[in-house]
């Protein structure tokens, strides 16, 4: 099944790709991988997902933000390369998630993304290589994730 068929079935649907918010390209390829700049959680109407976990958000609304980001990122690689079948499989994600000094839980937040990719692109293609950490994201936006992908 193609991917925009998949994400059709999981009755999901791909945010606007983010505007550049700085001096970077949001996809490079290089042979045949692809990297993703780091994404944050962009809604239907634009917007971001701000917050910070362990503070004024809880857990759980820092994992549907990390899959927001999951969908974020596979706009912004739509909009760059075309079609998402393009994609084999991610190699590696890196999860920065925005949270408070005494929450110890960001690979469950971040586990929203991995969640998803494994929908999308099925548990052997879908789960990579994976970080999760905690820090101060630009505009305090709750999640941001960078990725690399093998392209077929």
């Amino acid at each position: 099944m193609k991917i925009e068929e998949k994400l059709k079935t999981l009755q999901l649907e791909l945010p606007p790709a983010p505007p550049l918010g700085g001096v970077y390209k949001p996809v490079v390829i290089v042979g045949k991988m692809l990297y993703v700049s780091g994404q944050g959680p962009i809604q239907m109407d634009g917007s971001k997902i701000i917050g910070r976990i362990g503070d004024d958000m809880t857990l759980e609304e820092g994992n549907l933000a990390a899959k927001q980001v999951g969908l974020t990122m596979l706009s912004t690689i739509k909009s760059e390369i075309g079609d998402l079948d393009k994609i084999k499989r991610l190699v590696k994600s890196l999860g920065m998630v925005n949270c408070s000094p005494d929450f110890k839980s960001q690979p469950q937040v971040i586990n929203g993304y991995s969640e998803l990719m494994g929908e999308v692109f099925g548990k052997e293609n879908g789960i990579g290589a994976r970080s999760a950490v905690g820090m101060m994201l630009p505009g305090g936006i709750a999640v941001e994730i960078e990725a690399i992908f093998e392209l077929h």
